[in-house]
């Protein structure tokens, strides 16, 4: 199939010192914008020399030469006001002039912005011109060859902005956004979906915005982790230099919250004997994590929000304010829109910092998670611990088929697993987690989540023992039946125990002479057994 060959186009400003030249050692130096127009493999149909007022006639000179070399180029010189080619915004100003009454078609044009000549300032806005598509080409640098006998057109560089076409630095873009993924997720492969997602948009967000970021989610989801991940992958690209702050808002309550967050001055109140800068302060610079935000006093929020907002603030019993820049990053296990609607979360407080909400999943929803955090936690025993411990192969399969099965519950998430993996890593004897140790587990978390009255109703009871999804399938009259047998289960020692009191009328009119047998068939078809249901031994 043929196609039209494009013309090829050139831009440039004329270089006052460089492109200067008379008589007739002028062509024994190398002027760039001459040079751009006589190369032997770059045929340029038409040049725009760009030039101010007062250089018109260096201009026509240039112009005349180029007649003489290259007689196909069509030079067309656009004469600009006068204007300081120092000062950003009037260079950028008349560019944009230019390309508004100069129109360039991709289609049949090959343009080229030569960013050799002009002031520094002329040559960032060339390229800020090309890298926005005002000019729709690519970048031309020319420079001269060396040595005393070099041909005076040197050589040129052509750059394309389109950094795709790039295999390279394409490939470092990857590197870079799977190193900071990485670096957000602990180095955990994690491998739900959703999560997963998340962490590339969070990760696009802290890279790209310092707007306040919030994590929603149950406690123990891993709220504090990221939030520090988020500071140092930003301190790692330079986009921060200050500290870190974490400040749990559950803890601080009355003076104590407002000092903890905005410092005081000495003899603020009772006690105050010493001047506190505050956690605000503190962060300048940097990043501030408020943990369980929605347990902080409306007095205490109406602050934040103008600390937000201002970036200044009043320190407690000072009487005069004090600056602060930081990111914000903020924890709740609560739902703030409920909070607002109870009037205890100040609604415009919450449209400041719900510009990036992260809800971030229970552990229970992230089953194929599972296994790569417990060789974290097991990494970091050792690193802490500086002792090896690791599953046999039995013991591995059991622990994994009951964290991941419907009887556990990990009601503290990720704090449930890391404590349960360094039980048993402590107690592993000569560094090797039996199934004796894991079972032991087992039970001791079984008994930690029975908690006497926490049973919820019927549906909350299915879900905490076949997940969510699977407890909203049942019908109403099933889910009533197997929450009675969970309850029953939980409060009995043993299997037997269990079908005798679910069973006892069926005994007295000898309909049934095997309750154990009938309940563990009962189970199976949900896909459970005793061991996933029951409670504390008695």
């Amino acid at each position: 199939m043929n196609q039209t060959r494009k013309e090829t186009v050139v831009v440039g400003f004329l270089g006052t010192t460089l492109d200067r030249g008379r008589g007739v050692k002028r062509w024994g130096r190398w002027r760039p914008t001459v040079a751009a127009c006589t190369q032997p493999d770059l045929a340029v149909a038409r040049l725009h020399l760009l030039v101010q007022e007062p250089w018109t006639r260096m201009a026509e000179g240039v112009q005349k030469d180029l007649a003489d070399v290259a007689p196909t180029t069509d030079v067309v010189v656009h004469v600009l006001p006068e204007h300081d080619p120092w000062d950003f915004e009037q260079v950028y100003a008349r560019l944009l002039d230019f390309t508004q009454e100069v129109t360039f078609d991709p289609e049949t044009q090959d343009l080229l912005v030569h960013i050799t000549t002009g002031s520094h300032v002329v040559q960032i806005c060339l390229f800020l011109m090309t890298e926005s598509r005002h000019l729709p080409g690519r970048l031309l640098q020319t420079s001269p060859e060396k040595g005393r006998d070099a041909p005076t057109h040197g050589r040129i560089a052509i750059i394309d902005l389109d950094l795709s076409r790039y295999d390279a630095i394409a490939r470092r873009f990857e590197e870079e956004q799977r190193q900071g993924a990485s670096l957000l997720k602990h180095g955990i492969q994690t491998r739900n979906p959703h999560y997963n997602q998340l962490i590339a948009r969070l990760e696009q967000v802290a890279l790209r915005s310092s707007r306040p970021v919030l994590f929603q989610g149950p406690t123990g989801a891993g709220k504090s982790l990221l939030a520090r991940k988020v500071h140092e992958l930003r301190a790692a690209r330079r986009l921060v230099g200050g500290r870190y702050v974490e400040v749990n808002c559950a803890t601080i309550r009355g003076d104590g919250a407002m000092s903890t967050l905005f410092g005081h001055v000495r003899g603020a109140y009772t006690g105050a004997q010493r001047e506190r800068a505050g956690v605000l302060r503190e962060a300048d610079g940097g990043t501030l994590f408020l943990d369980e935000i929605g347990e902080l006093g409306l007095d205490e929020q109406a602050m934040l929000l103008r600390a937000l907002e201002e970036k200044r603030f009043l320190p407690l019993g000072a009487d005069r304010e004090v600056g602060s820049d930081f990111q914000l990053v903020a924890g709740t296990n609560r739902d703030l829109r409920v909070e607002v609607a109870a009037g205890r979360f100040r609604e415009d407080l919450l449209a400041r910092i719900d510009t990036w909400t992260f809800s971030l999943p229970a552990l229970r929803e992230r089953p194929e998670d599972i296994p790569p955090n417990v060789e974290f936690e097991l990494d970091r025993f050792a690193r802490d611990e500086r002792r090896r411990v690791t599953f046999n192969k039995e013991a591995r399969e059991r622990f994994l088929g009951f964290a991941t099965g419907p009887g556990a519950r990990w009601s503290r998430n990720f704090r449930d697993l890391g404590s349960a993996v360094a039980r048993m890593a402590t107690l592993a004897p000569g560094g090797r987690i039996t199934v004796a140790d894991v079972d032991q587990e087992i039970d001791r978390l079984r008994h930690s989540w029975a908690v006497p009255g926490s049973d919820g109703n019927d549906t909350d009871v299915c879900a905490q023992v076949l997940g969510g999804e699977r407890a909203a399938a049942l019908d109403p009259f099933d889910a009533v039946q197997l929450a009675l047998v969970i309850r029953t289960c939980r409060r009995s020692a043993s299997l037997s125990a269990a079908g005798r009191s679910l069973f006892a009328q069926s005994r007295l009119r000898r309909s049934s002479t095997n309750d154990a047998d009938r309940l563990r068939k009962y189970l199976a078809k949900h896909g459970l057994t005793f061991k996933d249901l029951r409670g504390p031994d008695v």
